[in-house]
């Protein structure tokens, strides 16, 4: 019997598959059913395990290097059609459910909406208008299949591998919804893997921190608008502030030692001040705006276009490649390199679980060579005393 292995199959994937005693085939795992045989001669061809009228059948789909991945896949996802018509045309009707439109503008919209923050609900109409309603939305929720997902799934990760795992999540959530709501037995969307993204381990090392704030001080002597924008950057490297907590700061949330957010992503929370951080507030222009750092076009709004500066900033400090989601991370990490235990590295970013720091706790080399040292030292002193 042939020996079988999963993986994502990729062309790079592919080419890397070697003869070996027995022949084997390697299953792909975004599209089940699609797999690549390699005898023991050293030919290798791609497969499809097709249903036909309740069997499965393997079909072959050409040698390896006749056709793309891609375009497999898409023959794949046209052969699964095939079979679910097929198999819908001869099973018994089942009780019809509510489109895919009508149940997430009703039921589902109804239970979940009071509950999500309105960046939340920015993100997941986006989500919806875009992707799920023009692919879902006149479908009723139990004519939904996997091989509908799978060809929606696949052909948006052609574009945006990481919206489409956004949307992913949102389907699964509505739809695990309409089986509670008695609408569908099982979800299609289970066992469909997202897209794999790359961890980003981005913070500012001493030397760069320094250069930082070397390029703060210049910009911040070149006018008020540029000063604002700089004490943005300033806050969040003192206190590990989400950007959008800083932006939207209310002057009702600062407190003599602490800020006491009303409504961050996390719900209420609790920020330490240090001296510093008071600093930074305490030159802030007091006027009629209710923000601590108002729109410069409506003082009644906060700072909606966040800080275009940062560009000019990161470019001038040699940082180009930090994102202003690394100061959160640079916090974390030279909190952890200080002394400071994870879980209050934890309380004091607002995490909900430890784990999403550990994620952002990165230690420098240096730091890992000066720990490898002083661990091998103490062990050589047990062994040789």
């Amino acid at each position: 019997m042939a020996e079988q292995l999963r993986m994502r199959l990729t062309e790079a994937a592919v080419a890397r598959l070697r003869p070996r005693e027995r022949e084997y085939t390697v299953w792909d795992t975004r599209v089940a059913g699609l797999g690549v045989r390699v005898r023991s001669s050293g030919g290798a061809s791609f497969v499809f395990l097709r249903k036909v009228q309740g069997r499965t059948k393997r079909l072959s789909l050409g040698p390896v290097g006749a056709n793309g991945l891609h375009d497999l896949r898409r023959r794949c996802h046209a052969l699964m059609a095939e079979s679910e018509s097929e198999s819908d045309s001869t099973s018994t009707t089942a009780p019809e459910a509510p489109p895919f439109r009508d149940f997430v503008s009703g039921p589902w919209k109804e239970a979940h909406f009071p509950r999500y923050k309105p960046s939340t609900h920015k993100g997941y109409r986006c989500s919806l208008v875009n992707q799920l309603l023009p692919a879902f939305g006149s479908t009723p929720l139990n004519h939904i299949t996997r091989g509908q997902v799978l060809r929606w799934f696949d052909g948006y990760s052609q574009a945006a591998p990481g919206g489409a795992n956004y949307a992913l999540r949102l389907l699964r959530q509505i739809l695990n919804f309409a089986i509670a709501c008695g609408h569908v037995d099982a979800t299609p969307v289970r066992g469909i893997r997202p897209n794999r993204r790359n961890t980003l381990t981005r913070f500012l090392s001493r030397n760069e921190l320094r250069r930082l704030h070397r390029v703060l001080d210049e910009h911040a002597r070149r006018g008020s608008g540029r000063r604002q924008q700089v004490d943005i950057i300033r806050l969040l490297l003192l206190t590990g502030c989400r950007k959008g907590e800083i932006l939207e700061l209310r002057w009702s949330e600062v407190h003599e030692d602490a800020l006491l957010l009303c409504d961050s992503k996390t719900g209420p929370r609790t920020v330490p001040l240090s001296a510093r951080a008071r600093l930074v507030l305490d030159r802030q222009p007091r006027g009629r705006s209710e923000f601590v750092f108002p729109s410069p076009r409506n003082a009644e709004r906060p700072r909606a276009r966040g800080v275009p500066l940062w560009s000019t900033l990161r470019r001038d400090a040699g940082i180009e490649d930090v994102r202003i989601h690394d100061l959160r991370h640079t916090v974390a990490s030279h909190a952890v390199m200080n002394g400071v235990p994870v879980p209050v590295v934890a309380r004091l970013l607002g995490h909900s679980d430890v784990r999403m720091t550990l994620r952002y706790a990165h230690l420098s080399d240096g730091d890992i060579a000066d720990a490898a040292e002083r661990i091998g030292s103490a062990m050589a002193r047990v062994m040789e005393p």
